[in-house]
């Protein structure tokens, strides 16, 4: 059976398939040459790069294509409804960047609590300027999550251990869920008016678009800081530049954007928000993990058994 990989993907899930027996090829097509190649194939593995759209998906279901793996956790890059549809399975590698984006998140945190980018620029250009300089603890904050899935309860573990006070909400958070991550379980509105830190850990959908919207903000404390290493659009990002250009939220750390390079964003002229390209699960760890992992459920499903990250089981 044949493998197509589209995106870069680590070597050891590429040699993991290649082990197994399966014609693996990896190119970086774009959409045009990927509508040609599809048909093909058994397998298609991407990252976020790719976009495998409802014609690409057509195109592969009148060939041989049964799988389509995603490595890392959203997919929305893929027409899950049309991969559905015509019977395709799509796969995920939903645990591979836990770790990762946790770890961002948190650094995002203490990078806008002590003003590490503005005080490594000012040093770079030969200033001294400590007493513009002046940041917070984490130690004593209260901090507020939106979601409550893996990454959501990693970085509960740590910011617990820093000491913070956290907040949860989610539509599928439980008292005791809550509890478990050391939380308290609150409504989307406790989490914004009482968090000095307001974290997002949602997926990107029709019911999430635009979440954190003018309304939203305007029920955040002045002195609250915003941090998004979810997904691109969950924030209206027009809304948060004119909260963030006026002084009624303090600041933000964004790792996603709604378009991506962020060309042309307002967001790129603000003192006080700290902005990451898309990092969150790039690190050698995560890429490994969500690479293997997304090729074993591939494998799978190629030899017909039930992989365990199904997205689009019925």
């Amino acid at each position: 059976m044949k493998v197509l990989i589209t995106d870069k993907l680590a070597d050891e899930a590429i040699e993991l398939l290649k082990r197994e027996g399966f014609d693996t090829k990896y190119e970086e097509l774009d959409h045009d040459a990927l509508l040609q190649e599809i048909a093909d194939y058994d397998a298609l593995i991407v990252r976020s790069r790719t976009k495998v759209t409802a014609d690409i998906i057509e195109k592969g279901a009148k060939g041989k294509l049964k799988v389509i793996g995603r490595a890392g956790i959203g997919v929305d890059n893929i027409d899950v409804d049309k991969a559905t549809e015509l019977g395709i399975k799509v796969v995920n590698a939903p645990t591979g960047s836990t770790i990762s984006v946790a770890e961002l998140t948190i650094a995002h945190m203490l990078a806008l609590a002590r003003s590490i980018p503005k005080a490594d620029s000012s040093m770079k250009k030969g200033e001294w300027i400590k007493k513009q300089l002046k940041g917070i603890e984490l130690y004593g904050k209260t901090l507020g999550l939106i979601g409550s899935g893996r990454i959501a309860q990693h970085v509960a573990r740590i910011a617990k251990g820093l000491g913070m006070n956290i907040l949860v909400y989610s539509p599928h958070c439980t008292d005791e869920k809550a509890r478990k991550m050391g939380a308290r379980r609150a409504t989307l509105e406790e989490v914004l008016r009482e968090a000095d830190f307001v974290s997002l850990h949602i997926p990107k959908t029709k019911d999430t678009y635009h979440l954190i919207d003018r309304e939203k903000l305007s029920l955040m404390k002045r002195t609250a800081y915003l941090i998004n290493c979810a997904r691109g659009g969950v924030v209206d990002e027009e809304a948060l530049y004119e909260f963030l250009r006026d002084g009624r939220i303090a600041g933000a750390a964004i790792d996603v954007f709604e378009e991506e390079p962020p060309k042309g964003s307002k967001l790129l002229d603000l003192d006080n928000v700290v902005l990451t390209p898309h990092i969150g699960a790039n690190t050698t760890e995560a890429q490994i993990r969500a690479g293997t992992i997304c090729a074993e459920q591939v494998i799978k499903v190629l030899r017909g058994e039930e992989p365990e990250f199904w997205v689009n089981k019925r």
